[in-house]
């Protein structure tokens, strides 16, 4: 069984951009090197958010819980 977690609405909110932007970059605009940073920019929020402060929230199966989370809210919405 998941176990589901319940992360920060602005930690979230990061991830999503963060989605957006890659994808973004994916498609190879014209302007990749501001993608680029802003992608570098989004992995150290969301990397450096206080959420992750925790012990039991440092493992890479709660980072990818946290992906996933987001790639179905996405998925809601679209």
């Amino acid at each position: 069984m998941a176990r589901t977690t319940s992360f920060p609405q602005d930690l979230i909110e990061a991830q999503h951009e963060w989605n957006r932007t890659y994808e973004a970059l994916a498609a190879r605009p014209p302007h990749t090197t501001a993608l680029r940073r802003r992608l570098q920019l989004l992995s150290a929020r969301i990397a450096g958010h206080p959420f992750w402060t925790a012990t039991t929230r440092r493992s890479a199966a709660t980072r990818a819980e946290l992906r996933r989370q987001t790639r179905a809210r996405e998925e809601r919405e679209a």
